[in-house]
């Protein structure tokens, strides 16, 4: 029997880079993202690629009645997740505190907080009564160096790393295990969505350095994965050499 992944926000950058990754390794998947079109195509070339069982749910993670129903009404076999990655996660604007934006605030904690307690509530009580399972959760370096004008978006993520801990401790007694990755700087649609889809401003945050790929992000994410059962890793930050040294690298 195949083992089987959920990953949010599984229509671009990371999330989409670990379905191909997931899929290849014989998975059966739930993807989940805003973007039907997209989840709909992504699992037309998985399941045709990678002949593998693929569900998509297309609803937003901030939205909790959205987040249940779309899951509690999956196949009782495709409850039986063996991974969960919480991928689903943004930022919005780039402002010193003062000039903050309330929208902004409210979708980064919205998305980066609630809709993955969300997500993970239900699918840890899965995992629960199946006895096994392995939560990986996306934080930041972001979440372990505030940076100018970061401020809520640092907030999220530190949280999503003190969350992780909180998880580990509760859930261990189940046999689950709870990973959190940090990633450094990923050229992914991430800047474009934080400058409103201004692509050219975007573009300069990655000029004179070589940042992560989503692939390799998605690397990193399959090798914790697939550790064995006696195997966890609690906490790994990922870098681009460029930033090696803990300095954040960041352009507005």
């Amino acid at each position: 029997m195949a083992k089987i992944a959920l990953i949010t926000g599984a229509t671009a950058g990371i999330g989409e880079a670990c379905a191909h990754l997931f899929a290849r390794e014989g998975y059966d998947l739930i993807l989940t993202g805003r973007r039907q079109e997209r989840l709909d195509a992504l699992a037309q070339q998985l399941n045709t690629t990678y002949n593998v069982r693929i569900a998509v749910a297309a609803f937003d993670v901030r939205n909790r009645e959205q987040v249940l129903h779309h899951l509690n009404t999956l196949p009782d076999d495709l409850k039986q997740v063996d991974v969960l990655i919480n991928n689903a996660g943004l930022s919005q604007g780039l402002d010193p505190l003062q000039n903050g934006s309330y929208d902004d605030w409210d979708t980064m904690i919205d998305t980066n907080l609630k809709g993955l307690l969300y997500v993970s509530k239900l699918v840890a009580n899965w995992m629960i009564g199946n006895k096994k399972g392995h939560i990986i959760n996306l934080g930041s370096i972001a979440g372990k160096d505030t940076y100018p004008n970061g401020n809520v978006y640092c907030a999220t993520k530190s949280a999503v790393d003190a969350l992780s801990k909180g998880m580990r401790m509760d859930l261990l007694q189940h046999g689950i295990k709870v990973t959190a990755i940090h990633p450094g700087a990923v050229e992914t649609e991430f800047s474009e969505v934080r400058f409103k889809g201004d692509k050219e401003r975007a573009k300069k945050v990655y000029e004179g350095f070589t940042p992560l790929s989503a692939q390799d992000v998605a690397e990193t994410i399959w090798f914790v994965a697939s550790r064995p059962a006696h195997v966890n890793i609690n906490d790994l930050v990922l870098m681009p050499t460029a930033q090696a040294t803990g300095t954040m690298i960041h352009r507005s």
